[in-house]
Formats: C-alpha cells, sequence, structure tokens
C-alpha cells in the first residue's frame, strides 16, 4: 500500500515539473557558431530557409526543447509514429562556417510564453559559443512579388554596415508593427546579453508559402556570414508555387467571368 506520505510527495514533484524542457539528442562539436533562427512565420519564409540549410549540408540534430507554451498537440508521421510538439537546435557545417540552427513547428501561444522560450533558447545558444544571431522571416507586401527585396533590422548599429554592403534595405517603418514572436526577441534580448544581433526579412505576399522570399534571405545570409550553398530545390518548389498561383488565378478569372446569379435564369 502506498503511505499518504509518498501520495504528497509525488503530488509536490508533479508541480515542480519545468515548465520547459531540454533533451540533449545529438553531441557534435561547434566551433564559433552563429545562430539562425527560421521558426513559422510569414510566408514560412524563415522556416523554408533554414530547413533548406539543414537539407543542402551535413547536419546532426542536437537539441529539443518542449514547453506548455506549445500548442497541445502531436505530430504524426506516416508510419503513425507520434511526436510531442518542440523546437530543435540544429548543428549545420556550412562550407566551412558552424551554424546552430534553430527551428521547429510552432511558436508560443502567449506574450510570457515568447520571453520564457526565448531567454532559453539564448541559454542554449550562449552555452554553445553563439555570439552572432540571424533571425530570418517575411515581411508582408499583400500582394505577389516576383523578385523580392530583402529588408533588416539590427539590435545595434554596428550591424547595419555589414548588411547594407550585402543590398539589405532599412526602411523607416518598416516592418509595420516591429518584428512579433521569437525572431523580434532574439534581438531585443539578445542585445541586453551583448549579442550580435540581426533579422533578414523577405517580401512575401503574406498568404502562401514563399521559396522565392527564401532564397533571397539566404543570398542575404550567404554573403554577411560567409558560405555558399545551392538552391535547385528551392527554385524547384518556387516553380511549383508559380504554377499553384497561376491556377488560382485562373480560376478567379474564370469566376469573374461568370454571369451574376440573376441571369443565370436566362441561360438553357
Amino acid at each position: 500500500m502506498v503511505s499518504t506520505d509518498a501520495l504528497l510527495n509525488s503530488a509536490s514533484a508533479s508541480e515542480d515539473m519545468e515548465d520547459i524542457e531540454i533533451e540533449t539528442v545529438g553531441d557534435a562539436m561547434l566551433r564559433d557558431p552563429v545562430l539562425v533562427e527560421g521558426l513559422p512565420g510569414v510566408g514560412h519564409v524563415g522556416k523554408l530557409a533554414v530547413e533548406h540549410l539543414i537539407e543542402e549540408f551535413d547536419s546532426e540534430e542536437l537539441t529539443r526543447v518542449y514547453a506548455d507554451e506549445f500548442p497541445p498537440q502531436v505530430t504524426v508521421d506516416d508510419n503513425g509514429i507520434t511526436e510531442l510538439a518542440h523546437a530543435s537546435f540544429y548543428a549545420v557545417s556550412a562550407d566551412g562556417q558552424d551554424l546552430l540552427i534553430l527551428t521547429g513547428d510552432h511558436q508560443a501561444q502567449s506574450h510570457g510564453g515568447h520571453y520564457h522560450l526565448t531567454d532559453t533558447f539564448l541559454d542554449i545558444a550562449e552555452d554553445m559559443g553563439v555570439k552572432s544571431v540571424y533571425a530570418l522571416g517575411g515581411v508582408p507586401t499583400g500582394e505577389l512579388v516576383e523578385e523580392p527585396d530583402v529588408l533588416g533590422a539590427v539590435a545595434t548599429d554596428a550591424g547595419i554596415d555589414p548588411l547594407d554592403d550585402a543590398g539589405v534595405e532599412f526602411r523607416e517603418g518598416e516592418p509595420a508593427g516591429g518584428i512579433i514572436g521569437v525572431s523580434g526577441l532574439l534581438l531585443g534580448l539578445g542585445e541586453r546579453r551583448g549579442l550580435s544581433a540581426a533579422c533578414l526579412m523577405g517580401e512575401t505576399s503574406g498568404y502562401l508559402v514563399d521559396p522565392t522570399s527564401a532564397q533571397a534571405v539566404l543570398e542575404v545570409l550567404e554573403t554577411v556570414v560567409g558560405f555558399e550553398v545551392g538552391y535547385e530545390s528551392l527554385e524547384e518548389r518556387a516553380e511549383e508555387m508559380k504554377e499553384v498561383v497561376e491556377k488560382i488565378q485562373q480560376m478567379q478569372g474564370q469566376q469573374q467571368g461568370m454571369p451574376a446569379d440573376d441571369d443565370l435564369r436566362y441561360i438553357g
């Protein structure tokens, strides 16, 4: 029989469980890594960009971060195996430059959660020797953009010139409303820790997954960090997305050419 004391101790332990749990899954060593973040956001620009780096270079998952701030759900793979929502850090060897990539399928669901998770992400990054941070994302235009520009934001004045030399635009008042979520807090909280932090944002419609914008952002990252990567798979995805857009436009055109409901009684 379990004693009352044992039950109380068990309940107390349950109440003391951390709301953020860190699991180590790899042991790759990094040398002077640069943190590159690409969590879900506008046009999935940042997420597409970092996933491309993970696929194109030698990579290893290092750490998983679980939190009750993520949606209460699991993903299910092709074999029916479930996986709890989490964010992941990957070690990536990019043409001689080590990258620590942060990605995942979800962002926090509350304001406080964004702060707590970002602090945790920065703790992990600093423990791995990170001194420079790049957050990748998209900035919505409300319309399709064939050749997206890349907008920038930096934590300090010292970060402007390298991005400016790489063709990044700094526009007054953009992005409107600032940078929300982990991407923004990496700059704000990172600066308070003495880290060099910048955000690269590709122009995107805001209502479609945008591999073209992801490539534009990566081309800037290549220049400022110092590596080269191929883009064949991203370009293929961009062509597929272009075909989808053309079909949508054709359907819209057909609908506009249809007679009004009041005129339908005269047909047949």
